[in-house]
C-alpha cells in the first residue's frame, strides 16, 4: 500500500485511538442503556402525539398530527444530542486529569492529528449513531403526509453539525486545559448557558416581517444557536429569514441573514476545522507547565493546590458539613464561581426590572425574559447540585481518602446528613439568585411599578377568557424557595446515591444527571398538561416541577388556565392560592423522599461501599 494512502487511511479509518474507543465503547453498557433509553423517549413521544389527541382520522388530519410530531420531536431530539453530546465526549476532557495518558500518546509513532482525530471522531461516533439511529422513526412519519424529506434530513444536518463543534470544543479543552474533571461540568454548564443566554438575546431583538404581522425575521444571533436554525427550518410561518430580493445588502448579511441554516452548518464545520488545528499544533506542549503556580493564584496571595500547611479551623459537630459547605468552597474558583454567579444573576434581574419600568421592554417581553432568566439559573443550580453530589463520595474513593475514613467512628448516617446539608449550605448563594430574582419583581409588582402602574398589569387572553394579570404572580416570591430547595435536596440524594454505587466521578455524574432529567421530564410533561385540564389541581401539579411553578408564577394563563376559570377575580385569587398550598405541598414530598432515600442509603451504606472499597 502506498505510504501516503497508509498515512490518510490512518487518521480515521485506521486509526488506533478511534478503533479502541469504538470497539470498547460499543461493548459498554452504560452506552446500551444510553441508546436504548434515547431511542424509547423519541419513539414514546412520537407516538403519544400521533395516536392522542382527537379521534379524527382523515388524511388530512394524519398529516397536520404527523407534522405537529415531526417539530415536536425533532426539538426533543436535538435537545437530547446537546445534552448528550457532553456525555459522551467526558472521557476526552477527564482523560487530561492523568497526565501520564497524555505522555504515553506522546510516546507513540501517531502524529499529533492522528491524536486529535483519533479523540474526536472515535467519540463522536457514538454521538452520530445515536442520531441516526432514529432515521426509520422519522421515515415513518412520512406514511402521514404533511412533512417533506428535505426537512428530514436538513434536522438531521443541523443536529450532527451541532454535535461536531461541540464535540471539536471538548477535544481542545482536553488539551489547553489543566483543570481535569473539573472541567467537564464546566465544559456542560457553559453549553446549557449558552443555549439559553443566545435564545434569550436573539428573542428580544427579533423585528416582525412586516407591521402588524406575526411572522418575524431572523437576526444576527440565529445562526449561532442550533434550537434557532431548527426554528427557521421548521417554524418558517412564524420566523423567516431575510428576503434580500431586489434589496442591495452586502454578502455577509445575505449570507448569515438570508441562509441561517447554511451560514450555521458552515459556521460549524469551520469552527471544528480550526479547532482541531489548533488542537493539533497545541498538542505537543500540553503540561509544559505542570507544577507552576498560576498568575491569578500568586495575585491573590494563594500558593501551590498541594501546600500542607493551613491555619486551624473550626470545624463544628459535624465535620462532613464543614468540608463539604466550607473546605469545598475555599479555592479560588469556587468563590469567583459561587458570588460571581449571584452577583450577575441579581445585576440581570435588576436590569430586566429598570428595562420595564422605562418602557424599553413591554409587559410581555419581561414576562418572557423573566422566565428565561430564572430558568436557566434553576437548570445552572440543578446541575451544580448534581456534579457535587455526584463526585462527593466517587473522588472520595478515586483518591482513596474513603478507605480511610471507614476506619473512623463516623456512621453512615451522620456522614451522608452531613453531605446532604453541607452541599445546600455550599448551594444558598445560588439558590439566592432566582428567589432573589422573583423576590424583587414581586416587591416591584407590589408597589404598583414605582408609579408606573401600566408596566405591572397585562390584559391576558386564555381560550375564551380573558382578564388583566400582574406581569408576575408576587406570591412567587414565596412559593419558589417553598419548593426550590427540597428540589435540590432530592437532586442532591440522587447524586450521593449514584456516587456510593459507582466506581469514578464521570460515570456517577452521568448516572444521577440522567435520572432527574427523566424525572424532571415526566413531572414537568404530567404538570404541564394537568395544569391546563384538571382545574384546581394545576397549579398543584405545576410546583412538583420547579421550570412548570416559574412558569406559572410569570405566565398563569400557559402554566394553569383551566385553573383561572372565565378570568373573575374569585377564581384567579383561589389559583393563586392554590399555587403557594401546591409548593408546600410539592417541598412536604421532597422531603420525605429525601428521608426515604437517606434511611435506604444509611442502611445500605456500608455493604456498598466495601463492595467498591478499593476500585479504581
Amino acid at each position: 500500500m502506498p505510504a501516503f494512502l497508509n498515512w490518510l487511511l490512518r487518521l480515521l479509518p485506521t486509526n488506533p485511538i478511534c478503533m479502541r474507543l469504538v470497539q470498547g465503547g460499543s461493548q459498554r453498557m452504560r452506552h446500551f442503556y444510553i441508546r436504548v433509553g434515547y431511542l424509547t423517549v423519541l419513539m414514546a413521544a412520537l407516538f403519544l402525539l400521533i395516536l392522542g389527541g382527537s379521534s379524527d382520522t382523515t388524511f388530512t388530519a394524519l398529516a397536520t398530527k404527523g407534522a405537529q410530531a415531526f417539530y415536536i420531536v425533532s426539538y426533543m431530539q436535538l435537545g437530547l444530542i446537546c445534552l448528550l453530546t457532553p456525555v459522551f465526549m467526558a472521557g476526552a476532557i477527564a482523560q487530561e486529569a492523568n497526565p501520564r495518558t497524555w505522555d504515553i500518546l506522546l510516546t507513540t509513532p501517531l502524529n499529533n492529528l492522528q491524536i486529535v482525530l483519533g479523540n474526536l471522531f472515535g467519540r463522536l461516533f457514538f454521538i452520530l449513531a445515536l442520531l441516526f439511529s432514529t432515521l426509520p422513526l422519522f421515515v415513518a412519519v412520512q406514511f402521514f403526509g404533511g412533512v417533506p424529506g428535505e426537512s428530514i434530513f436538513l434536522s438531521y444536518m443541523i443536529a450532527a453539525a451541532a454535535a461536531l463543534f461541540v464535540a471539536a470544543v471538548a477535544v481542545t479543552l482536553s488539551v489547553t486545559r489543566t483543570a481535569g474533571r473539573r472541567a467537564v461540568f464546566v465544559f456542560y454548564i457553559t453549553v446549557v448557558m449558552y443555549l439559553f443566554v443566545t435564545y434569550a438575546i436573539d428573542y428580544q431583538l427579533r423585528q416582525p416581517q412586516a407591521t402588524g404581522s406575526a411572522t418575524m425575521l431572523t437576526t444576527w444571533i440565529t445562526p449561532l444557536n442550533p434550537f434557532l436554525v431548527i426554528e427557521v427550518l421548521l417554524r418558517s410561518n412564524t420566523y423567516a429569514p431575510h428576503n434580500f430580493t431586489g434589496v442591495e445588502a452586502s454578502w455577509l448579511a445575505k449570507f448569515w441573514l438570508g441562509t441561517p441554516i447554511a451560514a450555521f452548518a458552515w459556521l460549524s464545520i469551520g469552527s471544528s476545522v480550526l479547532l482541531v488545528a489548533f488542537s493539533t499544533i497545541r498538542l505537543r506542549v500540553i503540561g509544559a507547565k505542570l507544577g507552576a503556580v498560576p498568575w491569578y493564584r500568586r495575585m491573590f496571595g494563594l500558593g501551590a493546590r498541594d501546600s500542607t500547611e493551613r491555619p486551624p479551623r473550626h470545624v463544628g459537630a459535624n465535620p462532613i458539613v464543614w468540608r463539604e459547605a466550607v473546605a469545598r468552597g475555599a479555592t479560588l474558583t469556587a468563590v469567583l464561581s459561587r458570588w460571581g454567579f449571584a452577583g450577575l444573576g441579581l445585576t440581570v434581574a435588576l436590569i430586566a426590572i429598570a428595562l420595564l419600568h422605562t418602557g424599553s421592554l413591554s409587559p410581555d417581553q419581561f414576562r418572557s425574559a423573566l422566565v428565561v432568566i430564572v430558568a436557566a439559573e434553576i437548570v445552572i443550580i440543578t446541575l451544580t447540585a448534581l456534579n457535587m453530589s455526584a463526585t462527593a463520595v466517587s473522588k472520595e474513593r478515586e483518591d482513596g481518602s474513603l478507605d480511610i475514613l471507614l476506619t473512623t467512628p463516623i456512621q453512615p448516617g451522620p456522614y451522608l446528613y452531613g453531605k446532604l446539608r453541607g452541599l445546600v449550605q455550599f448551594l444558598i448563594p445560588m439558590l439566592c439568585v432566582p428567589v432573589g430574582t422573583l423576590l424583587l419583581a414581586g416587591l416591584y409588582v407590589l408597589f404598583g411599578g414605582l408609579g408606573n402602574g401600566g408596566a405591572v398589569s397585562v390584559p391576558t387572553n386564555w381560550g375564551t377568557a380573558n382578564a388583566t394579570l400582574p406581569v408576575m404572580l408576587p406570591e412567587g416570591a414565596i412559593a419558589m424557595p417553598l419548593a426550590l430547595v427540597p428540589f435540590i435536596a432530592f437532586c442532591v440524594m440522587v447524586g450521593l446515591q449514584w456516587s456510593i454505587r459507582s466506581k469514578g466521578t464521570i460515570g456517577s455524574v452521568i448516572a444521577a444527571v440522567g435520572i432527574v432529567i427523566a424525572i424532571g421530564g415526566v413531572v414537568g410533561l404530567c404538570g404541564m398538561f394537568a395544569g391546563n385540564t384538571l382545574g384546581p389541581l394545576g397549579p398543584i401539579l405545576s410546583a412538583f416541577n420547579p421550570i412548570n411553578l416559574v412558569i406559572g408564577i410569570v405566565t398563569p394563563h400557559l402554566g394553569f388556565s383551566d385553573a383561572l376559570g372565565s378570568g373573575r377575580s374569585s377564581d384567579i385569587l383561589s389559583a393563586r392560592i392554590t399555587l403557594v398550598v401546591g409548593a408546600a405541598l410539592a417541598a412536604g414530598v421532597y422531603v420525605l423522599v429525601v428521608y426515604a432515600m437517606h434511611t435506604n442509603m444509611k442502611r445500605t451504606f456500608h455493604m456498598t461501599v466495601r463492595r467498591l472499597a478499593g476500585q479504581k
